[in-house]
């Protein structure tokens, strides 16, 4: 099967080439990224380096380049079995100094692939966010497919506009397409202005955690691997117009992420120095939660990763991982600082 991954140089989609590389036979894949600010570093040589699988490299190939960019997206997607788009600017502060990035890359980028996959009549996933759905209160409720847009943000609001868009094309073109949201993720490859990431390597280089406002902000947590293995058992089994939520069903506040980062790893700081509080993000969203239940049911697929083991490997890998990620930390930590974070 030939794979095109739009965005596939991010945190996410690194993870699920790699996994599809080293998991599924006989699949070539294509990544198609611009490398924008949320690539760190082009995270296929840095991977390619650390393989003891020379051979799976001879199914990869890279371009770089902007999915907007219809003259290089089009020939891509001709030559593709199945699109998994990822490609996103997916950072919610960001998306407050610079809306106008996030809804052209996002909404447009959407609409260039649409268009794209309408044209040669090819498979397409479309990998979307909780963030969509807005908030929900601290004691209650949950998402579901059907649950109404109540975007917070302009990162989510993007987003939020280009599940519209699939599901207009989908409907009005009838094309083979399937929807996927999912919670929040964390593991390796992951930018080090998220919230674990930050957290980690903070305290790898000596300083205490950070914690936006009082720290009580709940997210269903899941590990990326088992994003992974759910976006290809959609694309692999999944009902062609179908909605499909990928939640970790570990609902946790951002205050207990911080107690367990301290307990899996050893670090220089003492506990009682190692966590101080900063200026809440604005329109910060109070709680997610994800029904996952018929994305189980139906496909056969279910979180396996427990939160503990995840963070300790998560640990682990950004602590052998310090080229991966020491250029950038500075200039990241700069940012925060002239906000106040």
């Amino acid at each position: 099967m030939r794979v095109l991954v739009t965005g596939g140089a991010g945190f996410i989609g690194t993870n699920f080439v790699l996994w599809l590389l080293h998991t599924v036979p006989d699949v070539r894949v294509t990544v198609l990224d611009a490398m924008t600010s949320a690539v760190m570093t082009n995270n296929f040589i840095y991977a390619r380096r650390g393989s003891r699988e020379d051979s799976v490299w001879d199914h990869f190939e890279f371009v770089r380049g902007d999915v907007r960019d219809r003259d290089v997206l089009f020939p891509l997607v001709k030559d593709s079995d199945v699109v998994v788009h990822l490609a996103a600017e997916s950072h919610n502060d960001w998306s407050l100094e610079n809306p106008d990035l996030f809804v052209d890359t996002n909404v447009m980028g959407t609409l260039a692939v649409l268009e794209a996959v309408r044209h040669y009549g090819v498979r397409l996933h479309h990998v979307s966010t909780d963030e969509v759905f807005g908030d929900l209160p601290l004691d209650s409720g949950v998402f579901t497919a059907t649950s109404p847009y109540r975007p917070s943000s302009p990162y989510s609001a993007s987003k939020a506009g280009a599940d519209h868009l699939v599901r207009a094309w989908t409907r009005s073109f009838d094309l083979p397409v399937t929807l996927s949201i999912a919670s929040n993720n964390y593991g390796p490859y992951q930018h080090i202005e998220k919230f674990i990431p930050r957290q980690v390597t903070e305290l790898l280089e000596g300083r205490p955690m950070r914690l936006y406002g009082s720290g009580v902000h709940v997210r269903d947590w899941i590990h990326v691997s088992d994003h992974c293995r759910a976006l290809w058992a959609i694309v692999t089994g999944g009902e062609l117009g179908k909605t499909y939520l990928i939640g970790g069903a570990c609902e946790v506040s951002n205050s207990d992420i911080a107690a367990l980062v301290l307990d899996q790893g050893t670090w220089s700081l003492p506990a009682s120095e190692a966590v101080v509080h900063v200026a809440d993000r604005p329109g910060h969203d109070v709680r997610y939660a994800l029904d996952s239940r018929e994305t189980t049911a139906e496909l056969g697929w279910a979180p396996n990763i427990p939160l503990a083991q995840g963070i300790r490997d998560t640990i682990t890998w950004y602590t052998n991982n310090r080229a991966w990620w020491q250029e950038a930390k500075a200039a990241t930590e700069q940012r925060y600082r002239a906000r106040g974070q």
